[in-house]
């Protein structure tokens, strides 16, 4: 068969299965035999782009660039999306790129026009990078994710439970840390009576276990993410001029810090998944969310918290969200998260060892079997800005796989400069809507002036004010007085009826707001 003849039969071997009667994105062009073909361009429908996806490759062979094309046609489309920047080269989709020679000839090969241009753009933070802040109360949370952030046993998870049930009763509003660390505190000393009387008894190893996790979660820097005012899902759905919002979330600084990252993804995810209304398959997404070093959500991960991420994939769908997942190896992701994607892009693999030898093997039995290609061999020859695609077409039958040569990023493959990350700020809505300091009255400060009122109550009970002088003193009423005076038990039991009738009486506080 002449060369010819077999670019058109596999222009056509592509096509076949990339018949779409909707809107779709283009991601590139195919490549036979180390040549891109124009015209055998590689297409993924909107329509399956909650299906979620995988962007895996080794470090260096644009991953991360290939994330940026896919967010940036989702965009022109009028559909925003969310990306967690971890290496801080993202911001630069909010400046056009560079029409270089080099970028206008790969445009002219894939057969798709190069028009640089900016997108709008939102920065956001959950730390001191700038941007909005992005904050949720420990409320919001609930006990079940708490525990699952702290990793807690049964029992520990069970303190946990309670806590959250007495602060409802006694209306006392959990926002922060501090607030959990002080009803913590609280419930096995001052209150430990009342709390035991109601709800059993609580375990002061299986509190202070608790407490120590949660000031290693404090050293991660959580400590800036919990509390308010929390930040409303609703706020990454919305478009300019047309075009899709780009949500970057820097998090440059949180890389050495993965219980705080896995913390914040999998709140935002329970978040998205219990606000947004059921969409079923329409024929777009409402949101997609680019997940970059995702081995960091995995690793780090409790087995309690990888079922509850798995959950969330498997149902987040139905609300219009695609969540997309970009690392080194699909084996960065559990084979029971893996199942549930779509759009599977791989870049090149790098085969150092025998183990790096067998995860290849590994990673080309993900893939569908092509006439075309020997996947484990173009897994290791692929050149920088190539990767084997396959996606799901409108009926959800995974499409041919495609030696693709990826599009170039109509945005700055760069980061900003400091006076363009201000300018950004500058512009935003949100950031005068998120970024104000509050610290109202929670658990903290209302078990603060609860404890320094039975103090105080207590100074008086004890040291009584001084007596008026009598005239006359019996002998017996010194040896009563004086018999009272060492006698400890009867300063004990007293003070033990004035602490129950003080809790009695400050227990009925309501909340302020």
């Amino acid at each position: 068969m002449s060369t010819e003849n077999r670019q058109e039969e596999f222009t056509k071997y592509l096509a076949d299965g990339q018949v779409y009667k909707k809107d779709y994105i283009i991601m590139g062009t195919g490549i036979l035999d180390g040549e891109p073909i124009t015209g055998a361009q590689i297409k993924v429908p909107l329509k399956t782009m909650n299906r979620h996806g995988l962007i895996a490759g080794a470090t260096g062979t644009g991953k991360t660039k290939t994330l940026q094309v896919i967010a940036e046609q989702l965009s022109l489309k009028g559909i925003p999306s969310v990306l967690m920047d971890l290496k801080g080269d993202l911001s630069g989709l909010a400046q056009p790129g560079d029409a270089s020679d080099f970028i206008l000839k790969r445009s002219e090969k894939i057969g798709v026009d190069y028009d640089p241009m900016g997108l709008p753009v939102e920065l956001m933070s959950i730390s001191d990078e700038k941007g909005v802040r992005m904050k949720a109360t420990i409320s919001e949370f609930g006990p079940v994710l708490i525990s699952q952030i702290l990793e807690l046993n049964d029992t520990q998870s069970g303190i946990i439970s309670l806590i959250f049930r007495y602060c409802d009763l006694q209306q006392l509003p959990l926002l922060d840390l501090k607030d959990l660390k002080k009803v913590l505190q609280y419930i096995t000393n001052e209150g430990k009576e009342a709390v035991t009387k109601e709800y059993g008894q609580v375990s002061s190893a299986s509190v202070n276990t608790i407490m120590r996790k949660i000031i290693e979660l404090e050293q991660q820097g959580a400590e800036r993410f919990f509390g308010e005012k929390s930040f409303e899902v609703e706020d990454f759905v919305r478009t300019k001029y047309g075009r899709g919002v780009v949500s970057v979330i820097r998090l440059t600084d949180v890389q050495s810090k993965p219980k705080l990252f896995s913390t914040f993804m999998l709140s935002l995810l329970s978040e998205i998944y219990e606000t947004f209304p059921e969409q079923g398959d329409d024929d777009k997404p409402k949101l997609c969310l680019f997940i970059d070093e995702a081995h960091l959500v995995f690793d780090n991960a409790s087995k309690d918290l990888l079922e509850k991420i798995e959950a969330i994939i498997k149902l987040i769908r139905s609300k219009g969200v695609g969540v997309y997942f970009c690392t080194q190896t699909p084996t960065d992701v559990p084979d029971s998260v893996l199942g549930q994607l779509g759009l599977k892009v791989q870049h090149a693999l790098r085969a150092f060892t025998a183990k790096d030898r067998k995860a290849i093997t590994k990673t080309a039995e993900n893939y569908p079997l092509s006439p075309y290609y020997e996947t484990s061999e173009v897994l290791t020859s692929m050149g920088i800005g190539e990767a084997l695609i396959t996606a799901l077409n409108e009926k959800g039958i995974p499409t041919p796989l495609a030696h693709t040569l990826v599009r170039a990023p109509i945005t700055r493959m760069d980061i900003l400069t400091e006076k363009e990350i201000d300018d950004v700020c500058k512009s935003s809505d949100l950031i005068d809507k998120y970024n104000q300091e509050i610290d109202r009255e929670s658990a903290f400060e209302i078990l603060g002036d609860k404890l320094e009122k039975i103090e105080k109550e207590q100074e008086k009970a004890v040291l009584p004010g001084p007596k008026p002088r009598t005239t006359r003193r019996t002998k017996q009423d010194e040896s009563i007085i004086e018999e009272l005076s060492k006698n400890t038990m009867v300063r004990q039991i007293g003070r033990t009826i004035f602490r129950e009738l003080t809790r009695g009486i400050l227990g009925s506080f309501t909340r302020r707001r």
